[in-house]
């Protein structure tokens, strides 16, 4: 190789950290540093999206940018004249699951789900496809009580051929200790065969071993005289007619021994012995010594005090000697306020100012308003004769 003049180069590869510390970029650290902020999502994050969206969280301008995209995907649903009415919801909620890592009630997604269910509930087209179930599932995981949602779903027969519905209709019941219902729901979704049924078989033998493994549940507790049973002398518990007169007898016998033993013991009486000093004798010294607690005037003497008007005393103030002339009014005491937070808020202000994108604050309000009533009661926006009974 030498002597032909032609030169072998070496290329180094680089590890993923290095490549980022080569190649200077400003970004791609933001997972690290908000991850306790993002949400999960079952079908996973790509780790440059995330980042890009994580970055919104520091940069206003950013975070006005993905406003005025949401407010173009949502023009986009009204606009759309395609085949599939359901697709530009599902993208729009796609595209807001990943713009808005941590979720929460400012990134508008409860909101989405309402009324993208709300649009197809009566749609025979959809109540059997599945992409309409999962937001209808998803939109139950973001509600208080999920089981209004459940019972919406099945009382207008949306999802019952799919077996994710009876899954997680079951694994919510099961959540609630309801575990016959839970049990009724997945043998109704094997009865009707719905699809993938392995996936529901596999789920419903996942239930029984768990069930096996639940603590069993405590009987009722019974009558106090039936909880002291008495039992044979080869261990088998009497009827209950027989262990009423048993212990109708076992009574009337201890009642009778209670009076013959009275009869034979005398009761002790107490008398007072007459070599015992009286009372008023004692002297007052001794009346107020531990040993004795004295008569009944002594022990409330401290209940017997007149009660006196208090804004008649007034309590004399040590006075503080004047430094320099200075009055204590005109003395305060100076704040500390970091130089760097306050640039920056100062930066914040003036890109506020000059932004035409940023979204309105009694917009914003009005939709962590709409969320908060959402998740408290989803099915609000409904008919009423949609509402199972």
């Amino acid at each position: 190789m030498a002597d032909s003049g032609i030169e072998i180069e070496k290329i180094e590869v680089l590890d993923p950290e290095s490549e980022f510390l080569a190649s200077n970029r400003e970004t791609g650290n933001e997972w690290e540093l908000f991850k306790e902020n993002v949400r999960p999502l079952k079908r996973g994050r790509k780790v440059e999206i995330l980042n890009d969206a994580l970055k919104a969280q520091t940069d206003n301008q950013l975070k006005k940018s993905l406003f005025e995209q949401r407010r173009r995907l949502i023009q986009a649903i009204d606009e759309y004249e395609g085949d599939d009415p359901l697709q530009p919801w599902l993208e729009c909620i796609k595209w807001v699951q990943e713009a808005f890592p941590p979720g929460g009630d400012f990134s508008g997604l409860v909101v989405i789900y309402e009324q993208c269910v709300q649009t197809f509930w009566h749609s025979d087209r959809y109540n059997d496809d599945l992409r309409y179930l999962k937001v209808w599932l998803e939109y139950a995981e973001n509600c208080a009580d999920a089981e209004v949602i459940f019972s919406f779903l099945d009382a207008n027969e949306i999802g019952k051929s799919h077996s994710q519905f009876y899954i997680s209709y079951a694994l919510l019941m099961e959540s609630k200790n309801k575990v016959k219902a839970a049990n009724e729901l997945l043998n109704l979704g094997i009865s009707r065969n719905a699809q993938p049924i392995e996936k529901l078989n596999d789920a419903f033998r996942k239930f029984i071993a768990r069930s096996m493994r639940r603590p069993p549940k405590a009987a009722p507790e019974e009558d106090s005289a039936e909880k002291r049973l008495p039992t044979r002398s080869f261990g088998t518990v009497l009827a209950n007619r027989e262990n009423r007169m048993q212990t109708s007898e076992s009574s009337g016998l201890l009642k009778k021994n209670v009076k013959l033993d009275r009869g034979r013991v005398p009761l002790s009486i107490y008398k007072e012995d007459s070599n015992s000093i009286d009372q008023s004798e004692v002297p007052k010294r001794e009346l107020n010594s531990w040993h004795t607690l004295g008569p009944r005037a002594e022990r409330n003497k401290e209940n017997t005090a007149i009660p006196s008007k208090w804004t008649s005393y007034k309590i004399r103030q040590r006075p503080v000697p004047r430094v320099g002339g200075a009055t204590a009014t005109s003395a305060h005491i100076e704040i500390f306020v970091d130089q760097e937070c306050e640039e920056t808020h100062k930066m914040n202000a003036e890109g506020a100012k000059s932004s035409t994108v940023q979204p309105r604050q009694g917009e914003e309000q009005e939709l962590k308003k709409e969320t908060e009533l959402l998740r408290r009661e989803p099915l609000r926006n409904f008919p009423l004769n949609s509402l199972p009974r």
